[in-house]
Parts: structure tokens; C-alpha cells; sequence
């Protein structure tokens, strides 16, 4: 099979158009969800919900959040371990699922959680019988009848529901449907999901084909990541990238297509810089998300967006949507690259669109 040769701004582009974030505009909420396989459902929301800004940055002002809101409450989209998800993917999923906690051999900490769950087996069956009679129900009101707490040196010390919850979900008996203003609701899986189950290995595979169709060019094997991989086997075909070590798997079909590029503000969590190695490695692009780093620390602020320019990542926006004023604050603006006066313009024509979608004023921060 032939080895495609590429430069790094054959990859980026590459990424960039995978990824939707070309000057070619998909055609709604439901299309980019499928394309991108996924939505990271973080809540943190110094600008917008990540989900919110990740539909924006492709959709533009023409998006709403009450659209994703309420494909959740339909289930015309499904979550599945912290991401949104096309309701028809998580046939994916579920022989995995069955397989809980995962094929032999075991690591500890998964002997550790099954071991947790059998000796908890009956507060497994009362949330169970609990949801089959009322559900959908929230957390605090699902019963705690754990004959043994969850130990943890984190925020998840005897939080026994949520733990158990959380597993329930991996086994694919419980799955999460919906909100009730701020609290999530449960239900059983089998009210939520669809009935298909597609083989352990054929799921696999096709996982992997979607992911290299979202991200265009990806590492056939990267380290662990929470949630989704990085990586997608040896689906797609090999690629060298000129200057970078290693070799790539590409989506062939979007090779040597053209592009046109445009200015984008993208969430601290788009898949275009996730993978975080994969970022450096192709786009040259120095970020690391702030929020958990002390103020006096941070470079360019707690939730700063990442700023792309055609096929490049060219600066950082600092901005915090001071809702009660009615304003977003504009801390700073850092560019990574001198900005001639085209990218100045269509850098701040985005933090001018990002303000009037959020219903704010632009306004320098005080």
C-alpha cells in the first residue's frame, strides 16, 4: 500500500476539513454530531457549555443551545460516558458493555471496581428496581444501600450512587436520559438505547473508521485518554507527515480536495486540539487548558479559546461572559504569530459574533 507523503500543512488542512472548520459550512446540529462522532458534555462555562462552542464555532449564530437541549430531552442524541453521541452509534457500544469490566486479563483497578460492585450487588439491584418503577430519576433520588462505601483520596470518597451509577452506565444497564433543570436523570438502558448490538471486534473497527473520518489524520496508536481514544488502528491508510516523527493514518477520501480556510474560535475541548501531542506535532501551537492552574500562573486565562486562521492556530482569546453585566469581557487577545490586518479583523468579526450569540456586548475587560 502506498505510503502518502505529506507536509504539515497537507495534514492540518486535512484536519481542519475533517473537523468542519473549513470555509465550507455543514448543514446542521445533527450533521455535525455525526461527522464529529461525538460532543465532549463538559459543564464548564466561563464563555459557553464546550458542546455550545464547539456547534457555534461550526454552525455560527444560526445555532441555539435550546436545539441541543432538546435533542437531549428527545433522545434524538444520546450521552455515553461524559459525550453526546448519534443515538444509532451506541449499537457500538453495547458488546463492550457486556464485556464488563473488559476482556481478560484484568488490570487491578478493574478487579478492584468489579469486586466493589459485587459486594454492592444489592444496591445494584435496588437503583436497578428503583429506575424500573419511577424512573427517569435523579441521583439523590436513587437509594444508597451500599454495604460497603466507595473509598477514594478525591472528590469521589463515598459518593456510592454516583460510583455505582457510573459502572452501571459501563455495564449497559443504566443510561443517562436527559435533564431535569441542572440534575441529570437516569433510566435503564433498555428504555434509552437501541436494540442493535453490533460484534466486540466489527464495533471496534467501525469506531475507529469514524474517528479518522472526523479527525482526517490521526496516530495509529497513542497513549490512553480519558473518554475517547486518539488513535484508530490500522484503519484508513499510512502517511508520513514531512518533519514530524512517526507515521499517521489518513481518511483517503479526503485527500487532495481543496481547501479554503477561515478565522474560528474553538473550545478549550474541540477535537482539533484535544490530543494534545497531535496538536504540537501538526500544528506547532503551544496551549494547555488554565482552569485548574492558579491565577498568578496561568498564560493566557482560565478558559482562553484557542484562535485557528485558515490552517493554522495563531493565538488565544481571554474572555469570560460576565452574564449579569450583560457583557463578554475581552481580557486579551494573544497572538502566537504577528497578525496582518486581514487576521485582525476576522478575529475580532468572531469575538463580535461570539458576543451578539451569547446576547452580550463586547467589552474590554475593567
Amino acid at each position: 500500500m502506498t505510503v502518502h507523503k505529506l507536509t504539515r500543512a497537507d495534514a492540518r488542512r486535512l484536519a481542519v476539513r475533517a473537523q468542519l472548520l473549513d470555509a465550507s459550512p455543514p448543514g446542521g446540529m445533527f450533521e455535525v454530531v455525526r461527522r464529529l462522532t461525538l460532543l465532549q458534555n463538559d459543564p464548564a462555562a466561563a464563555v459557553a457549555p464546550s458542546a455550545d462552542l464547539v456547534l457555534w464555532s461550526r454552525l455560527g449564530s444560526g445555532y441555539s443551545p435550546a436545539q441541543l437541549r432538546d435533542a437531549l430531552d428527545e433522545q434524538a442524541l444520546l450521552e455515553l460516558h461524559g459525550m453526546i453521541r448519534p443515538p444509532e452509534d451506541l449499537a457500538l457500544y453495547r458488546a463492550e458493555m457486556a464485556e464488563w469490566p473488559g476482556r481478560p486479563p484484568l488490570r487491578d483497578w478493574q478487579e478492584g471496581v468489579r469486586e466493589w460492585v459485587d459486594v454492592n450487588n444489592g444496591c445494584r439491584l435496588d437503583i436497578l428496581a428503583r429506575l424500573r418503577a419511577d424512573g427517569p430519576l435523579t441521583a439523590r433520588e436513587l437509594p444508597d444501600t451500599c454495604v460497603i462505601p466507595w473509598r477514594s483520596s478525591g472528590w469521589t470518597n463515598n459518593r456510592n450512587v454516583m460510583r455505582m451509577i457510573g459502572f452501571l452506565v459501563q455495564r449497559g444497564e443504566v443510561a443517562a436520559a436527559g435533564r431535569r433543570g441542572a440534575d441529570r436523570l437516569w433510566d435503564l438502558a433498555e428504555r434509552v438505547y437501541p436494540d442493535e448490538v453490533v460484534p466486540y471486534e466489527e464495533a471496534l473497527r467501525i469506531r475507529n473508521e469514524r474517528r479518522l473520518r472526523s479527525l482526517g489524520i490521526a496516530r495509529a496508536k497513542a497513549p490512553e485518554s480519558p473518554g475517547e481514544p486518539n488513535d484508530v488502528a490500522i484503519v484508513g491508510e499510512p502517511a508520513v507527515v514531512e518533519g514530524v516523527k512517526g507515521r499517521w493514518r489518513v481518511d483517503p477520501e479526503q485527500l487532495d480536495r481543496p481547501f479554503t480556510g477561515r478565522a474560528a474560535l474553538l473550545s478549550p475541548l474541540d477535537r482539533l486540539i484535544f490530543d494534545r501531542k497531535r496538536m504540537t506535532d501538526l500544528f506547532e501551537y503551544d496551549y494547555q487548558l488554565e482552569m485548574f492552574k492558579p491565577a498568578a500562573r496561568r498564560r493566557w486565562g482560565y478558559w482562553a479559546l484557542p484562535i485557528l486562521y485558515g490552517d493554522r492556530l495563531v493565538g488565544k482569546l481571554d474572555a469570560t461572559a460576565d452574564r449579569r453585566a450583560g457583557v463578554l469581557r475581552v481580557h486579551a487577545i494573544h497572538s502566537d504569530v504577528p497578525f496582518t490586518k486581514a487576521m485582525t479583523a476576522a478575529v475580532q468579526h468572531e469575538v463580535m459574533e461570539l458576543a451578539s450569540w451569547l446576547g452580550l456586548d463586547p467589552a474590554p475587560a475593567s
